[in-house]
């Protein structure tokens, strides 16, 4: 008869190292957890090529969540300058594709952007800048001072600063649903946006260039009318809208370039700007046979502003 101090049978068992509960057959091999398969990648780029920069920028200067299937975020990615899409005296629009490689069980994706570069020594061009940026604050002093004299550092943080305004207003915009192009990321002086399509490859033209039917007509118009009015909602107006800075994709519109968005209170020429933007419309539609009323539609959008 055993002593009770002395371990029984079974707890002898559950001390021994070969116990059948823990038998070779059940022990995992530490070095499986060591393995890494890797996939050999090029990394030599073409003169119009760069690795892409998403992971380069701040978490802020990326595009709002939920973010839209077709962005590319990919460390692997890569951005290729396809062509220009429009120059201008304030910024030039590039065409670019981000893809990424089949890597793994990851399969291959790629996206159109277009990336807008706003000029730094040209950028002091842009007309009526002074009268949209009433209003405006700049953080730091010594920015605001070369701003001022115009020194080669002013004149960087400038085209910065227009950047980053149309970064700010086209997350603000497409939040609230405003027909704007979903923003992809903001670096410096470059902007990557959704690039609006024709359907066929090539960049959906602009509202000026299109010859729509009565009913189509229709269509645009309720879809620029609801737009301004989530514009004013949010207290603001594109400041330089006309049949230019509107898109038409097959029956969409959307609305582009919107640096000089402007505060309808805070700038004292608000109601200027956003009484402007319904007479360019406005003209446009009743010049393709629809007749639209500027007062009506500005008086429209008034009541959603205050």
């Amino acid at each position: 008869m055993s002593s009770e101090h002395e371990p029984s049978d079974t707890y002898s068992d559950l001390r021994s190292p070969r116990s059948e509960f823990t038998g070779d057959e059940f022990q995992p091999d530490p070095a499986a957890a060591f393995v890494f398969t890797f996939h050999a990648v090029d990394e030599e780029l073409d003169p119009d090529q760069r690795w892409s920069t998403w992971l380069e920028v701040e978490r802020g200067s990326r595009g709002p969540e939920p973010r839209p299937s077709w962005v590319v975020t990919e460390q692997a990615a890569i951005d290729t300058e396809l062509g220009v899409l429009k120059t201008g005296k304030e910024a030039d629009v590039f065409l670019i594709e981000r893809a990424v490689e089949a890597i793994g069980d990851n399969p291959a994706k790629s996206s159109l952007l277009a990336a807008k570069r706003y000029r730094t020594e040209e950028h002091r061009s842009f007309h009526r800048s002074a009268s949209y940026v009433e209003g405006r604050h700049t953080r730091n002093s010594r920015d605001s001072r070369a701003m001022a004299k115009k020194t080669s550092h002013g004149r960087g943080v400038a085209a910065g600063q227009w950047a980053y305004a149309e970064w700010d207003a086209l997350n603000r915009l497409w939040k609230v649903g405003v027909p704007v192009p979903y923003p992809v990321q903001v670096d410096g002086t470059e902007l990557l946006m959704e690039f609006i399509d024709d359907g066929e490859g090539g960049a959906a033209p602009r509202l000026a260039q299109v010859r729509p039917s009565k009913e189509l007509l229709g269509v645009y118009f309720q879809q620029l009318r609801d737009g301004m009015r989530e514009l004013a909602r949010a207290g603001l107006a594109h400041g330089d809208l006309s049949p230019y800075n509107v898109l038409a994709q097959d029956e969409r519109i959307v609305m582009i370039d919107l640096p000089q968005v402007v505060d309808i209170v805070g700038n004292p020429k608000g109601m200027d700007f956003l009484m402007r933007d319904c007479h360019n419309m406005a003209t446009w539609f009743t010049n393709r046979g629809l007749e639209i009323d500027e007062q009506e539609l500005f008086a429209d959008l008034l009541t959603t502003v205050f």
